[in-house]
């Protein structure tokens, strides 16, 4: 298994749609960097959140998760409470080849600010958009700006191809389009 370079990315998105929309260059002026870069893809952060809430005294099951749980925001900035955590959505939607593997790692400007993004690996075979944790662990609010970097996705493909690939087993996350909710 290798990590590929933002020559192979460049072909994959191009050639493949593996990455739509596809940023060829990493677009740093006046925001949070996102785009291609060296050996990954920064992706952006969409305006569609949903914050954690207690006010409905939920609890938060992932076997039977409660909608309730969450107030759902559509801006430019979304503010995360203290100790707090929020979903998103990317504005990329991505389409993994059958013999790739993905893992997303944060970017050091909000996690230098206390905020951790973590997003599980893209499947072989998976695609929708991606739905984005993200943990404020500091006790201050902390602001999360739509339509600019959020996170680093590495792609790392096989010498192989895996024999059961995310579509084959239907997995319960193909073809996302929104913020998705845990589902059992």
């Amino acid at each position: 298994m290798s990590i590929k370079s933002d020559r192979w990315i460049r072909r994959m998105a191009t050639e493949h749609d593996m990455i739509n929309p596809f940023a060829e260059k990493q677009v740093r002026e006046g925001v949070i960097s996102y785009g291609l870069s060296s050996y990954g893809y920064d992706l952006r952060v969409a305006d569609e959140f949903k914050i954690f809430t207690n006010v409905n005294s939920t609890v938060v099951d992932p076997k039977k998760f409660d909608a309730r749980s969450l107030v759902s925001v559509e801006s430019d900035v979304c503010i995360v409470p203290p100790n707090s955590f929020a979903l998103a959505r990317s504005v990329e939607y991505f389409k993994i080849p059958r013999d790739v593997l993905t893992i997303c790692v944060g970017k050091s400007t909000y996690a230098r600010c206390g905020v951790i993004v973590n997003v599980t690996p893209f499947e072989p075979e998976w695609e929708g958009f991606v739905t984005l944790e993200i943990s404020n662990t500091t006790p201050l609010p902390a602001r999360i700006y739509a339509n600019e970097g959020l996170c680093q996705i590495l792609f790392f493909q096989s010498d192989e191809q895996c024999e059961t690939s995310y579509k084959d087993k239907k997995g319960k996350y193909q073809g996302q389009k929104g913020i998705v909710l845990p589902k059992l």
